[in-house]
């Protein structure tokens, strides 16, 4: 069902405006529930130097927080996993696994727009190696508004790249660390201003270790005998890598109410890696009658590469303007696997295997958004966003007795492509009523979907319509406190792969495979909060609730001869809800603290999975990072997070936590030395536990998180550091917006 000419007309009559042009808006006002606050008020005296405080560090505006990592030490060295397990509500597991409250259904976005390096099965290893020197803020948005895509039912997390600065005519940026095991990154940044045109850039390189052991212990039923047979497996893996990312970017000022902009960037990570792997099989009298040990070599590769140009125009009056975004980008990723297979029990002869994994993934985005001011201090806001996805997944393998006598192994090769395409238009409307403000939001989508398994020649579509509501109030209790309650309908549709029914081979006795019947998952998320801001001090106490409906989850099936198969099953409903704390402030004039606590429930309905059942439990999750200015010019840091275990359908999955350690010496405003100590307690580890009637799995992956990096960063040819701005305007506006 195509409805593309709708709202193609819809955007052309966006596209007229219906006011003249007037002078230039006055600078932009603070975000809502927010108050200019004079330096003097956040300054502190320390040996004769004025040391002044950088009041946004935490913004909130009507539907969305925003955390600013210039004080972070970790993420001037670290990974963008890193720098998100000091954001309040995110978690980070050791496998890139990211989650917003205990949900990993969490749409990523670079400046407002979704990127292919974080999305699909390559998304933990993007977020675990991608180096986040170049991210200014992380956008925490649990209840986005209508003018967001209500993908991703835990909510949208916003990485804000930093902007060139506008107060200078030149700058730039020199940053280099050298790390433990051979790890080091840097990077370049800098900018340009001439007349109405602004040159901005950067590029950055990234050399990463990974190394990590994964045990596991399986025990499934024996039907005749009602005993259980026990099985065992260990893997170890090592290998390194490299990272780069590439960005351009231009803004030309057409006159004092038109800006065009446009960017193009790269973002691409290649890693070889070599894997040891054993694996014993028991009898019902334990008895040790099938093993064998699994030697390889993978090389991975993973790109990103896409662009956008935009054009906005300002009208008379505050927050009244035009743009138009039209962007493209393409991912491709291709993983290959070359092992040799020695059986010894029973003893058979070697096999060789080739396995090869690729894909392709095209998207074009246009996007058409207005707003202007209304009557009663009003806000309207209304647009259109048209996207094309086309994703192509080509799956080869062939195996043999020798390295160059290898055959095609139909089970092991497959082809599957796989078309989305979205159109959808949306309006908010925002008013304050005396203390109390209100926005209310409507999205309409149609979404048409193309699948065909070419292998199998299996093609089927499917095409629904969406209307998704939001609502999100603010009171003002004082100057300094404030109420919020939101609510959103979202929508967690089902991943390419997930729909894709072919079995895929992942070693002698793990299989995986999709399943084309899955539903998109569908979550009513309510929120009410309280904050409090008096000067340096902040705390924000957040009451969540999540209803959802077909969620989907991974399902572990035993076929017998000690072979599994994990599928992609829809939960008939779960629920979840907790409390959430932050707390930022000054415990001495030298000292601040930054922690936030999560305490929440989940109750799955789980009955209808095989080996699942209704399960419901609590879990508790908690940051802390304690900051020490030693002197004017010395920074000390330490922080620390920890994971609760969190229930999943078969079982749960475990927690864990990590501790690191960061320093910082200013030689002078331009000139800084950093060194940064990462999972001092080597406590990094993912461990999951599966307990059906039928099935125990015990998997236990420790990963090599443990790193030391020392660096400099040297600025010239800019001012003296301002705290960031923080604009609450356009999601998709990006760099560079007026």
């Amino acid at each position: 069902m195509k409805f593309k000419f709708v709202l193609l007309a819809s955007a052309a009559a966006l596209l007229v405006p219906s006011a003249a042009l007037a002078q230039s808006p006055p600078a932009d006002p603070p975000a809502h529930g927010q108050t200019r606050r004079k330096p003097p008020e956040n300054a502190t005296a320390v040996e004769g130097v004025t040391v002044t405080a950088d009041p946004n560090a935490v913004r909130t505006d009507i539907d969305r927080r925003s955390y600013s990592l210039a004080n972070d030490l970790q993420a001037t060295t670290g990974s963008l996993a890193d720098a998100l397990r000091g954001v309040p509500g995110v978690q980070v597991d050791v496998q890139g696994n990211v989650s917003l409250r205990g949900d990993q259904n969490v749409t990523i976005l670079v400046d407002g727009k979704p990127s292919g390096m974080f999305n699909g099965d390559g998304r933990g290893d993007a977020l675990l190696n991608m180096p986040a020197d170049q991210i200014e803020r992380v956008e925490v948005i649990t209840n986005p508004s209508a003018a967001f895509s209500p993908e991703g039912t835990a909510g949208v997390i916003n990485l804000v790249t930093k902007k060139a600065r506008r107060n200078a005519p030149r700058t730039a940026t020199v940053r280099a660390n050298v790390g433990t095991d051979g790890r080091y990154n840097g990077g370049v940044s800098g900018s340009m201003m001439q007349g109405p045109l602004t040159l901005s850039g950067d590029a950055g390189l990234r050399h990463d270790r990974q190394e990590f052991d994964v045990d596991i212990d399986r025990a499934r039923l024996d039907t005749g005998s009602g005993s259980f047979i026990e099985s065992r497996q260990s893997t170890h893996s090592d290998g390194e890598g490299d990272m780069y990312n590439l960005r351009g970017g231009l803004d030309y000022d057409l006159d004092d109410k038109t800006r065009f902009s446009a960017e193009v960037r790269r973002r691409a990570m290649a890693f070889d890696g070599r894997t040891d792997e054993a694996y014993e099989g028991e009898d019902l009298l334990g008895s040790v009658v099938s093993a064998y040990a699994r030697a390889g070599d993978t090389e991975f590769e993973r790109s990103n590469t896409g662009g956008f140009a935009r054009l906005r125009r300002q009208f008379d009056g505050t927050e009244h303007d035009l743009s138009g975004d039209l962007s493209y980008e393409r991912t491709t990723s291709d993983r290959r696997s070359q092992t040799v297979t020695d059986f010894l029990l029973p003893a058979l002869p070697d096999l060789y295997e080739d396995i090869r994994t690729g894909f392709t993934g095209d998207t074009w985005r246009l996007k058409v958004d207005y707003n202007r001011p209304m009557p009663l201090d009003g806000r309207l806001r209304a647009g259109t966003e048209i996207e094309w996805t086309s994703n192509d997944y080509d799956n080869r393998g062939a195996n043999g007795p020798a390295p160059g006598a290898l055959t095609p192994v139909p089970a092991l090769t497959n082809r599957f492509l796989y078309d989305q395409d979205i159109q959808a238009f949306y309006v908010t409307y925002q008013r304050p009523l005396g203390p109390l403000t209100a926005q209310l939001g409507l999205r309409f989508e149609a979404v048409q979907i193309d699948i065909n398994q070419v292998t199998s020649a299996i093609t089927d579509e499917n095409s629904y319509l969406g209307l998704y509501p939001t609502l999100h109030l603010s009171y003002d209790l004082s100057d300094s406190q404030q109420l919020t309650a939101s609510y959103s309908r979202r929508i967690q549709r089902p991943g390419p792969q997930d729909l894709n029914p072919y079995v895929i081979y992942l070693d002698p006795f793990n299989l995986r495979a999709g399943n084309p019947d899955l539903r998109p998952q569908i979550t009513d998320s309510y929120e009410a909060a309280w904050q409090r801001r008096e000067g340096q001090t902040f705390y924000l106490l957040t009451a969540y609730w999540r209803d959802s409906r077909d969620g989907v989850t991974d399902v572990v099936e035993d076929l017998g001869g000690g072979v599994f198969l994990t599928t992609r099953e829809n939960l008939a409903s779960s629920r979840s809800g907790g409390l959430e704390l932050v707390a930022n402030g000054r415990l001495t004039s030298t000292l601040s603290y930054n922690v936030t606590g999560n305490a929440f429930w989940q109750e799955i309905d789980g009955a209808s999975i095989p080996g699942g059942q209704d399960r419901s439990g609590w879990t508790v999750q908690g940051y802390g990072q304690l900051s020490w200015q030693a002197t004017p010019n010395d920074f000390v840091q330490v922080s620390g997070h920890l994971m609760g275990d969190r229930l999943i359908p078969q079982g749960e999955v475990k927690g864990g936590g990590m501790l690191n350690l960061g320093y910082r010496h200013k030689f002078n405003d331009r000139l800084s030395f950093v060194m940064t100590a990462q999972d001092l307690l080597g406590t990094a580890r993912f461990e999951q536990v599966i307990d059906t009637p039928e099935l125990r799995d015990h998997s236990v992956r420790e990963m090599n998180f443990q790193s030391v990096y020392v660096g400099f960063s040297w600025s010239f040819g800019a001012p003296r550091r301002q705290p960031e701005r923080f604009d609450f305007g356009d999601p998709g506006a990006g760099p560079g917006a007026p």
